[in-house]
């Protein structure tokens, strides 16, 4: 029953995520903010696939522990992507502001997200293995959580100061979604259930996504 619900699950977000981000890309007219939404959610959707694919795969055949490399690598490579996500809707946040200087807020964004990236990249990560290393786990994700906070922020207070309905919600998608990664990351392994906590964190990016979509449509109006 895990294995059904599991895939159908997955298959509906990642194709939903990439359909949005490739009608966001076709229908943008020139509009660089969505055109850059759009690559973001098929940033997402292709970079989930690494790793959830895979998982698919092993819960409909012989079972998690015989894809251990698969999955590891699919893992590393979401977490780079994830990084790039961030990234991208950093400079959304820019172009849908019009905000001018503030490199402060590059500065730090890039710099969590190379110190992420170089995390990621340690040997020690262990990815391929069985028994990747709890303290590792935390390390890479320091940085991603710092980032995290500084876009939460950026957009809370961006929207509230320009009474922005559209997008009044953006910052409550990416808290909702490090609230549900951030105890998998931290307890996923010593109690397996609370991994189930990664289906509302990834609903909270298909809700990331559909304000951008829904924004596009509704500014096209």
């Amino acid at each position: 029953m895990q294995a059904i619900v599991e895939t159908v699950f997955d298959a509906c977000y990642l194709i939903g995520v990439v359909t949005l981000g490739i009608l966001m890309i076709a229908k943008s007219h020139g509009n660089k903010q969505y055109r850059l939404f759009g690559i973001m959610a098929v940033v997402l959707g292709f970079g989930d696939a690494f790793h959830l694919v895979p998982r698919a795969v092993a819960l409909c055949t012989t079972g998690l522990d015989n894809f251990t490399v698969a999955l590891g690598t699919g893992k590393f490579i979401t977490s780079i992507t994830m990084t790039v996500f961030y990234i991208i809707l950093y400079y959304i946040w820019r172009i849908r502001y019009h905000v001018k200087g503030k490199n402060i807020y590059t500065i730090f964004v890039y710099g969590m997200a190379i110190a992420r990236i170089v995390l990621c990249l340690f040997p020690q990560n262990a990815w391929t293995s069985s028994a990747s290393p709890l303290s590792w786990g935390i390390y890479r994700n320091i940085p991603f959580t710092i980032m995290g906070l500084i876009i939460i922020y950026l957009f809370y207070k961006s929207s509230r100061e320009q009474n922005d309905k559209l997008f009044k919600n953006m910052w409550l998608t990416i808290v909702i979604s490090f609230g549900f990664y951030l105890p998998v990351v931290l307890f996923a392994d010593l109690v397996p259930i609370i991994g189930m906590l990664m289906i509302p964190k990834t609903l909270a990016y298909v809700w990331t996504v559909w304000i951008g979509y829904h924004a596009m449509k509704a500014e096209q109006q």
